[in-house]
């Protein structure tokens, strides 16, 4: 967002009140992709003992995360799919409210405890295309000082949707040379205009407003222009090379050339509008595609023509740590929550790092080869008490 989170375009891909969050590498991804990369691929059965280190994760993180995306399955009782593989929607159900069961006990369960269901519940299959081996990157919610009200410090508005809006809409340069002044559409103001490019490439912020409050504000529709990547402009122009394009090398060359910034944001003529959140759990992040709240280095955004949302998946990859390229294992079970226009095959995923300036400077870095390994609910497993189905089912409406 997932831009999307990487293709940039701000697609809802869920449903219109669901936050696109668009991820902050598709420029790079989408200068290094080619047909070439999407190979066909298929899944090979595992046995959990197989994962290299499945038995370290804190489970009980996972499940927590799982539990949420299995409290709108729940309630939709529909199937999943991973690479054409189909399970029946009686069985996600079923697993889904034992996972609801055991989350909402009243304790948190251990990590032993949430491991077993997993593997109770759960058959790994390793993502193979012939290599084993995909890219995956990092988007973030980032954080900017702002004001509801138009200052000389705060000058640059966050528009909500037009009421008569349509698409194609206006384009970027000529929304920002002023043809929605006058119109009371401003949402939000920011104190520069790299940092409202940077929202809407990224789909979802918090604002940090003068009188200490903080609001979230998150995708509301798209101008329908086509979506560029500006890494790539200046990539074309000189101004960087290929192999250092990143979130953090974008900004700087658009902070340091100022005369020449403008023109290049505008390029990019895909606009987006925003709407304030109803709500805000510090404690999470904005919404995915899935229409629940993501969990930071737990929800991933994948493919959504090849994977179902609320599907567990294991990834097995690194972390940069700073720019001169080190780097930490990354072996964790994560949930498909969210999707994006630039996340396109098999072992292909992008990690929701979080809110403000370290996860974005994971993000903003995030380019590693990894393995993914999918996990599919299984029929059979020990079967909640009624009283334990009761509670396991959502309130009508579902997460907000």
């Amino acid at each position: 967002m997932a831009p999307v989170r990487s293709g940039g375009d701000g697609r809802p891909a869920h449903r219109t009140r669901a936050v696109l969050i668009l991820h902050l590498v598709a420029w790079v991804v989408m200068l290094t992709m080619s047909a070439s990369t999407v190979r066909s691929a298929s899944l090979q059965a595992l046995q959990f003992s197989q994962i290299p280190g499945w038995s370290d994760d804190d489970h009980a993180a996972a499940l927590g995360t799982f539990a949420r995306s299995c409290a709108r399955m729940v309630k939709s009782k529909r199937g999943v799919k991973a690479l054409g593989r189909k399970v029946a929607a009686k069985t996600v159900v079923s697993v889904c409210r034992r996972a609801l069961a055991l989350n909402g006990s009243g304790e948190t369960p251990d990590r032993t405890a949430a491991r077993l269901f997993f593997e109770q519940n759960f058959a790994p299959y390793r993502v193979t295309d012939g290599a084993d081996n995909g890219l995956f990157t990092g988007y973030f919610e980032p954080q900017y000082a702002g004001s509801r009200t138009r200052t000389i410090t705060y000058h640059v508005p966050l528009y909500r949707k037009p009421a008569d809006f349509k698409q194609p809409y206006l384009n970027r340069r000529q929304i920002e040379q002023g043809a929605l002044d006058g119109r009371d559409l401003e949402l939000v103001f920011l104190a520069s205009m790299v940092d409202a490019f940077f929202l809407h490439v990224q789909g979802s912020a918090r604002i940090a407003l003068p009188d200490g409050s903080v609001m979230r504000v998150g995708f509301a529709a798209k101008s329908g222009h086509p979506y560029t990547p500006i890494g790539r402009v200046l990539v074309k122009r000189g101004a960087l090379r290929l192999e250092d394009v990143t979130m953090q090398t974008i900004r700087a060359w658009l902070e340091q050339n100022p005369a020449e910034a403008q023109e290049v944001m505008w390029r990019n003529e895909s606009f987006i509008f925003f709407r304030q959140a109803p709500s805000f759990d510090p404690e999470l992040g904005p919404m995915g595609a899935q229409s629940v709240n993501l969990d930071a280095l737990r929800s991933i955004a994948v493919d959504k023509s090849l994977y179902s949302y609320g599907l567990p998946m294991w990834l097995d990859t690194t972390l940069p740590l700073n720019d001169d390229g080190a780097t930490e294992a990354f072996r964790r079970l994560m949930v498909a929550q969210d999707t994006g226009s630039a996340i396109k095959g098999a072992i292909r995923a992008d990690v929701f790092t979080g809110s403000g300036d370290e996860a974005g400077e994971i993000a903003g870095r995030m380019k590693q080869n990894g393995g993914l390994v999918v996990l599919l609910p299984q029929p059979g497993g020990p079967a909640p008490a009624e009283n334990e189905k009761r509670a396991a089912e959502p309130e009508e409406g579902g997460l907000k």
